[in-house]
Protein backbone atom coordinates (compact mmCIF):
# COMPACT_ATOMS: atom_id res chain seq x y z
CA UNK A 1 0.00 0.00 0.00
CA UNK A 2 1.97 3.27 -0.90
CA UNK A 3 0.60 6.76 -2.36
CA UNK A 4 3.94 6.32 -4.96
CA UNK A 5 6.62 3.68 -6.11
CA UNK A 6 9.67 5.73 -4.34
CA UNK A 7 11.82 3.65 -2.27
CA UNK A 8 10.90 5.33 1.56
CA UNK A 9 14.52 6.48 3.05
CA UNK A 10 12.99 6.28 6.67
CA UNK A 11 11.37 2.77 7.48
CA UNK A 12 10.14 2.32 11.02
CA UNK A 13 9.42 -1.44 11.71
CA UNK A 14 7.04 -2.56 14.51
CA UNK A 15 7.71 -6.45 16.08
CA UNK A 16 7.00 -6.11 19.87
CA UNK A 17 6.18 -10.03 20.07
CA UNK A 18 7.46 -13.34 22.10
CA UNK A 19 11.30 -13.14 21.37
CA UNK A 20 11.55 -16.09 19.21
CA UNK A 21 9.28 -14.50 16.74
CA UNK A 22 11.80 -11.06 17.12
CA UNK A 23 14.63 -13.79 16.25
CA UNK A 24 12.86 -14.98 13.09
CA UNK A 25 12.72 -11.38 11.66
CA UNK A 26 16.45 -10.82 11.48
CA UNK A 27 17.59 -12.75 8.67
CA UNK A 28 14.81 -10.49 6.64
CA UNK A 29 15.10 -7.64 7.71
CA UNK A 30 19.59 -7.81 7.98
CA UNK A 31 18.62 -8.70 4.20
CA UNK A 32 16.08 -6.01 3.49
CA UNK A 33 19.36 -3.35 5.09
CA UNK A 34 21.83 -4.51 3.18
CA UNK A 35 20.01 -4.38 0.15
CA UNK A 36 19.03 -1.38 0.54
CA UNK A 37 21.77 0.80 2.03
CA UNK A 38 20.17 3.98 1.17
CA UNK A 39 17.25 3.41 3.37
CA UNK A 40 17.46 4.27 6.96
CA UNK A 41 15.09 1.51 9.38
CA UNK A 42 14.26 1.48 12.70
CA UNK A 43 13.45 -0.91 14.45
CA UNK A 44 10.91 -0.95 17.26
CA UNK A 45 10.59 -3.76 20.06
CA UNK A 46 10.78 -4.77 23.63
CA UNK A 47 13.48 -3.36 25.88
CA UNK A 48 14.85 -6.61 26.67
CA UNK A 49 14.67 -7.67 23.15
CA UNK A 50 17.32 -4.75 21.56
CA UNK A 51 20.39 -6.81 22.38
CA UNK A 52 19.26 -9.37 20.54
CA UNK A 53 20.11 -7.34 17.58
CA UNK A 54 24.19 -8.24 17.40
CA UNK A 55 26.18 -6.83 14.59
CA UNK A 56 23.26 -5.30 13.27
CA UNK A 57 24.12 -3.34 9.42
CA UNK A 58 24.92 0.01 9.44
CA UNK A 59 21.95 1.94 8.35
CA UNK A 60 19.45 -0.50 10.98
CA UNK A 61 18.59 1.39 14.20
CA UNK A 62 17.03 -0.73 16.95
CA UNK A 63 14.94 0.76 19.80
CA UNK A 64 13.69 -0.97 22.95
CA UNK A 65 10.58 0.96 23.46
CA UNK A 66 8.08 0.31 26.76
CA UNK A 67 4.72 0.35 25.50
CA UNK A 68 3.61 -0.99 28.63
CA UNK A 69 4.56 2.39 31.39
CA UNK A 70 6.03 4.47 29.16
CA UNK A 71 3.79 4.98 26.36
CA UNK A 72 0.67 3.04 27.48
CA UNK A 73 -2.38 3.08 25.91
CA UNK A 74 -3.37 5.25 22.14
CA UNK A 75 -2.42 8.28 23.74
CA UNK A 76 1.03 6.80 24.40
CA UNK A 77 1.51 4.82 21.11
CA UNK A 78 0.72 8.56 19.59
CA UNK A 79 3.32 10.99 21.37
CA UNK A 80 5.89 7.42 20.57
CA UNK A 81 4.82 7.96 16.50
CA UNK A 82 5.33 11.62 16.99
CA UNK A 83 8.61 11.42 18.73
CA UNK A 84 9.92 8.97 16.11
CA UNK A 85 8.97 10.67 13.25
CA UNK A 86 10.44 14.14 14.37
CA UNK A 87 13.08 12.50 15.39
CA UNK A 88 13.69 10.11 12.10
CA UNK A 89 11.55 11.32 9.36
CA UNK A 90 9.43 8.28 9.61
CA UNK A 91 8.20 8.48 5.71
CA UNK A 92 6.99 4.34 6.07
CA UNK A 93 6.14 1.75 8.48
CA UNK A 94 6.46 -2.21 8.22
CA UNK A 95 3.84 -3.77 10.59
CA UNK A 96 5.70 -7.13 10.97
CA UNK A 97 3.01 -7.78 13.91
CA UNK A 98 -0.65 -6.89 12.74
CA UNK A 99 -1.75 -6.60 16.05
CA UNK A 100 -4.26 -3.87 18.05
CA UNK A 101 -0.97 -2.18 19.77
CA UNK A 102 0.74 -1.91 15.79
CA UNK A 103 -2.80 -1.24 14.60
CA UNK A 104 -3.08 1.65 16.39
CA UNK A 105 0.48 3.13 15.17
CA UNK A 106 -0.44 1.93 11.80
CA UNK A 107 -3.83 4.62 12.13
CA UNK A 108 -1.65 7.00 13.18
CA UNK A 109 0.76 6.84 10.26
CA UNK A 110 -2.14 6.75 7.55
CA UNK A 111 -3.61 10.38 9.72
CA UNK A 112 0.11 11.60 8.58
CA UNK A 113 0.71 10.61 5.45
CA UNK A 114 3.41 7.98 6.04
CA UNK A 115 2.85 5.04 4.04
CA UNK A 116 2.21 1.54 5.02
CA UNK A 117 2.99 -2.29 4.31
CA UNK A 118 1.65 -4.63 6.71
CA UNK A 119 2.03 -8.87 7.46
CA UNK A 120 -0.47 -10.91 6.20
CA UNK A 121 -0.66 -13.50 8.94
CA UNK A 122 -2.67 -16.24 6.75
CA UNK A 123 -4.92 -16.55 9.93
CA UNK A 124 -7.78 -18.75 8.22
CA UNK A 125 -4.98 -21.27 6.81
CA UNK A 126 -3.49 -21.66 10.52
CA UNK A 127 -6.99 -22.49 11.46
CA UNK A 128 -7.63 -25.16 8.79
CA UNK A 129 -4.48 -26.59 9.21
CA UNK A 130 -5.03 -26.57 13.12
CA UNK A 131 -9.42 -27.72 13.28
CA UNK A 132 -9.66 -30.87 14.79
CA UNK A 133 -11.70 -32.34 11.94
CA UNK A 134 -11.13 -32.02 7.82
CA UNK A 135 -7.57 -30.52 8.54
CA UNK A 136 -5.69 -29.52 5.08
CA UNK A 137 -2.32 -30.43 5.84
CA UNK A 138 -0.22 -28.30 3.74
CA UNK A 139 2.98 -26.65 4.80
CA UNK A 140 1.83 -23.00 4.67
CA UNK A 141 4.32 -19.71 3.77
CA UNK A 142 6.93 -19.18 6.56
CA UNK A 143 6.51 -16.42 8.77
CA UNK A 144 9.98 -15.00 7.28
CA UNK A 145 8.53 -14.99 3.88
CA UNK A 146 5.82 -13.23 4.98
CA UNK A 147 8.25 -10.94 6.57
CA UNK A 148 9.66 -10.69 2.97
CA UNK A 149 6.29 -10.06 1.76
CA UNK A 150 5.77 -7.17 3.75
CA UNK A 151 9.16 -5.47 2.45
CA UNK A 152 8.38 -6.19 -0.93
CA UNK A 153 4.59 -4.32 -0.77
CA UNK A 154 7.11 -1.27 -0.38
CA UNK A 155 8.96 -1.38 -3.40
CA UNK A 156 12.25 -3.05 -1.73
CA UNK A 157 13.70 -5.84 -3.48
CA UNK A 158 15.60 -8.08 -1.65
CA UNK A 159 17.56 -11.10 -1.96
CA UNK A 160 19.02 -13.67 0.55
CA UNK A 161 21.81 -11.94 2.49
CA UNK A 162 22.16 -13.29 5.82
CA UNK A 163 24.97 -15.11 6.83
CA UNK A 164 24.51 -15.54 10.64
CA UNK A 165 25.07 -12.82 13.24
CA UNK A 166 28.77 -13.62 13.22
CA UNK A 167 29.15 -14.23 9.16
CA UNK A 168 30.97 -17.77 8.61
CA UNK A 169 32.84 -17.01 12.14
CA UNK A 170 31.89 -17.11 15.64
CA UNK A 171 31.47 -15.63 18.53
CA UNK A 172 34.45 -14.05 20.82
CA UNK A 173 35.05 -16.70 23.99
CA UNK A 174 36.15 -13.83 25.87
CA UNK A 175 32.17 -13.06 26.26
CA UNK A 176 31.49 -16.66 27.76
CA UNK A 177 34.54 -17.11 29.74
CA UNK A 178 32.43 -17.05 33.33
CA UNK A 179 30.08 -19.63 32.04
CA UNK A 180 32.64 -21.80 30.41
CA UNK A 181 36.25 -21.90 29.17
CA UNK A 182 37.00 -21.95 25.48
CA UNK A 183 36.39 -25.31 23.44
CA UNK A 184 39.13 -27.36 23.69
CA UNK A 185 40.46 -29.63 20.80
CA UNK A 186 38.13 -32.49 20.85
CA UNK A 187 35.28 -31.40 22.48
CA UNK A 188 31.82 -31.48 21.25
CA UNK A 189 29.35 -28.85 22.70
CA UNK A 190 25.70 -30.01 22.78
CA UNK A 191 23.09 -27.49 23.89
CA UNK A 192 19.43 -28.77 25.33
CA UNK A 193 16.62 -26.42 25.83
CA UNK A 194 13.90 -28.15 27.28
CA UNK A 195 11.09 -25.75 27.96
CA UNK A 196 9.02 -23.35 25.54
CA UNK A 197 5.71 -21.39 26.51
CA UNK A 198 3.61 -23.55 26.53
CA UNK A 199 2.89 -27.27 27.92
CA UNK A 200 2.09 -28.55 24.27
CA UNK A 201 5.20 -27.40 22.88
CA UNK A 202 7.07 -29.32 25.82
CA UNK A 203 8.88 -32.67 26.07
CA UNK A 204 8.32 -34.72 29.33
CA UNK A 205 11.20 -33.35 31.92
CA UNK A 206 11.76 -36.40 33.27
CA UNK A 207 11.84 -37.60 29.43
CA UNK A 208 14.71 -35.46 28.43
CA UNK A 209 16.70 -35.99 31.75
CA UNK A 210 17.17 -39.16 30.38
CA UNK A 211 19.07 -37.77 26.93
CA UNK A 212 21.10 -35.31 29.34
CA UNK A 213 22.32 -38.50 31.73
CA UNK A 214 23.35 -40.00 28.72
CA UNK A 215 24.88 -37.13 26.68
CA UNK A 216 26.80 -35.98 29.91
CA UNK A 217 28.86 -39.74 30.26
CA UNK A 218 30.22 -39.43 26.73
CA UNK A 219 33.86 -38.62 26.91
CA UNK A 220 34.97 -34.84 25.73
CA UNK A 221 31.42 -33.99 25.74
CA UNK A 222 30.06 -31.08 27.57
CA UNK A 223 26.20 -30.11 27.99
CA UNK A 224 24.76 -26.71 28.44
CA UNK A 225 20.98 -26.60 29.53
CA UNK A 226 19.32 -22.99 28.28
CA UNK A 227 15.83 -21.58 29.97
CA UNK A 228 14.20 -18.87 31.90
CA UNK A 229 11.55 -18.81 34.77
CA UNK A 230 12.18 -19.89 38.19
CA UNK A 231 10.42 -23.42 38.08
CA UNK A 232 13.15 -23.83 34.95
CA UNK A 233 16.04 -22.71 36.34
CA UNK A 234 15.27 -25.06 39.10
CA UNK A 235 15.14 -27.90 37.46
CA UNK A 236 18.11 -27.27 35.11
CA UNK A 237 19.94 -26.48 38.38
CA UNK A 238 19.16 -30.00 39.62
CA UNK A 239 20.17 -31.66 36.67
CA UNK A 240 23.83 -29.93 36.07
CA UNK A 241 24.61 -31.02 40.12
CA UNK A 242 23.80 -34.34 39.20
CA UNK A 243 25.15 -35.02 36.00
CA UNK A 244 29.01 -34.44 35.10
CA UNK A 245 29.89 -32.64 32.13
CA UNK A 246 26.73 -30.22 32.49
CA UNK A 247 26.20 -26.77 32.82
CA UNK A 248 22.72 -24.84 33.37
CA UNK A 249 22.94 -21.10 31.76
CA UNK A 250 19.33 -20.49 33.17
CA UNK A 251 21.29 -19.90 36.52
CA UNK A 252 21.17 -15.90 35.78
CA UNK A 253 20.39 -13.48 33.03
CA UNK A 254 23.53 -13.67 31.14
CA UNK A 255 22.43 -11.25 27.77
CA UNK A 256 21.57 -12.16 24.58
CA UNK A 257 25.10 -11.00 23.48
CA UNK A 258 26.58 -13.81 25.98
CA UNK A 259 24.57 -16.87 25.05
CA UNK A 260 24.70 -16.14 21.53
CA UNK A 261 28.43 -16.04 21.38
CA UNK A 262 28.19 -19.05 23.66
CA UNK A 263 25.38 -20.97 21.25
CA UNK A 264 27.98 -19.97 18.32
CA UNK A 265 30.09 -22.17 19.52
CA UNK A 266 27.57 -25.60 19.69
CA UNK A 267 27.89 -28.88 17.68
CA UNK A 268 24.57 -29.06 18.52
CA UNK A 269 21.73 -27.70 19.79
CA UNK A 270 17.86 -29.92 21.11
CA UNK A 271 15.34 -27.54 21.23
CA UNK A 272 11.15 -26.97 21.42
CA UNK A 273 9.18 -25.55 18.90
CA UNK A 274 11.02 -22.66 20.96
CA UNK A 275 13.14 -19.15 21.19
CA UNK A 276 16.35 -21.12 20.78
CA UNK A 277 15.14 -22.85 18.04
CA UNK A 278 15.66 -19.83 16.12
CA UNK A 279 18.78 -17.90 18.64
CA UNK A 280 20.59 -20.95 17.51
CA UNK A 281 19.88 -21.06 13.97
CA UNK A 282 20.63 -17.52 13.65
CA UNK A 283 23.97 -18.35 14.59
CA UNK A 284 24.80 -21.52 11.95
CA UNK A 285 24.35 -23.83 14.81
CA UNK A 286 22.25 -27.15 13.52
CA UNK A 287 19.03 -28.07 15.44
CA UNK A 288 17.53 -31.21 16.59
CA UNK A 289 13.57 -29.86 17.06
CA UNK A 290 11.12 -31.50 18.74
CA UNK A 291 7.32 -30.84 18.04
CA UNK A 292 4.11 -31.34 20.23
CA UNK A 293 0.67 -29.90 19.24
CA UNK A 294 2.62 -27.38 16.57
CA UNK A 295 3.65 -28.28 13.61
CA UNK A 296 6.65 -26.78 10.91
CA UNK A 297 3.91 -26.78 8.55
CA UNK A 298 2.65 -23.65 10.47
CA UNK A 299 5.52 -21.81 9.38
CA UNK A 300 7.88 -21.39 12.39
CA UNK A 301 10.86 -23.79 11.55
CA UNK A 302 14.20 -22.73 12.31
CA UNK A 303 16.20 -20.52 9.82
CA UNK A 304 17.51 -23.04 7.27
CA UNK A 305 17.04 -26.09 9.22
CA UNK A 306 17.07 -29.37 7.73
CA UNK A 307 13.75 -31.45 7.52
CA UNK A 308 15.69 -34.48 8.73
CA UNK A 309 16.42 -32.50 12.15
CA UNK A 310 12.50 -32.26 13.11
CA UNK A 311 11.28 -34.93 15.76
CA UNK A 312 7.59 -35.36 15.64
CA UNK A 313 4.98 -37.64 15.53
CA UNK A 314 2.46 -38.34 13.19
CA UNK A 315 -0.99 -38.17 14.38
CA UNK A 316 -4.37 -37.14 12.67
CA UNK A 317 -4.70 -34.70 15.75
CA UNK A 318 -1.57 -32.89 15.10
CA UNK A 319 -1.49 -29.81 14.62
CA UNK A 320 -3.94 -28.70 17.28
CA UNK A 321 -2.66 -25.35 18.09
CA UNK A 322 -0.57 -22.85 16.30
CA UNK A 323 1.22 -21.62 19.67
CA UNK A 324 0.72 -24.78 21.88
CA UNK A 325 -1.73 -23.43 24.04
CA UNK A 326 -4.83 -25.04 23.81
CA UNK A 327 -5.35 -27.98 26.64
CA UNK A 328 -4.50 -31.76 24.27
CA UNK A 329 -8.10 -33.08 23.27
CA UNK A 330 -6.78 -36.85 24.20
CA UNK A 331 -5.61 -35.30 27.73
CA UNK A 332 -2.43 -37.28 27.47
CA UNK A 333 0.12 -35.27 24.99
CA UNK A 334 0.81 -38.62 22.94
CA UNK A 335 2.60 -36.75 20.51
CA UNK A 336 5.22 -35.46 22.96
CA UNK A 337 4.93 -38.54 25.91
CA UNK A 338 4.88 -40.93 23.02
CA UNK A 339 8.56 -39.36 21.67
CA UNK A 340 11.06 -42.07 23.12
CA UNK A 341 14.33 -40.35 24.51
CA UNK A 342 16.28 -42.97 22.90
CA UNK A 343 14.90 -41.78 19.39
CA UNK A 344 16.73 -38.09 20.47
CA UNK A 345 19.90 -39.49 21.66
CA UNK A 346 20.33 -41.98 18.39
CA UNK A 347 19.68 -38.49 16.18
CA UNK A 348 22.63 -36.57 18.27
CA UNK A 349 25.00 -39.37 18.09
CA UNK A 350 23.93 -39.50 14.62
CA UNK A 351 24.88 -35.64 13.64
CA UNK A 352 27.88 -35.99 16.56
CA UNK A 353 29.51 -38.30 14.35
CA UNK A 354 28.91 -36.91 10.81
CA UNK A 355 30.87 -33.54 12.35
CA UNK A 356 33.58 -35.76 13.91
CA UNK A 357 34.38 -37.78 10.17
CA UNK A 358 34.00 -34.30 8.77
CA UNK A 359 30.83 -34.90 7.23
Amino acid sequence: MGRNNEIPRNVLICRFSALGDVAMSIPVVYSVCRMNPGTRFIYITKPVQQSLFVNPPENLIVLGVDVKNKYKGVLGLRRLLVELKEKYSIDALVDLHEVLRTRIIAFFCLTRGIRLSVIRKGRLNKRALTRSRNKVMLPLLSSRARYREAFYRLGFNMDQDFNGLYGSGKGDPALFSEITPPKQNGEQWIGIAPFAQHKGKIYPPEMMEKVVAEMSSRPSTKVFLFGGGEKEREILGSWASKYPNVTSVADKRHGFPVELSLLSHLDIMVSMDSANMHLASLVHVRVISIWGATHPYCGFKGYQQKESDIIQLSMTCRPCSVFGNKPCLRGDYLCLTGINPQVIINKITSILNQKADGR
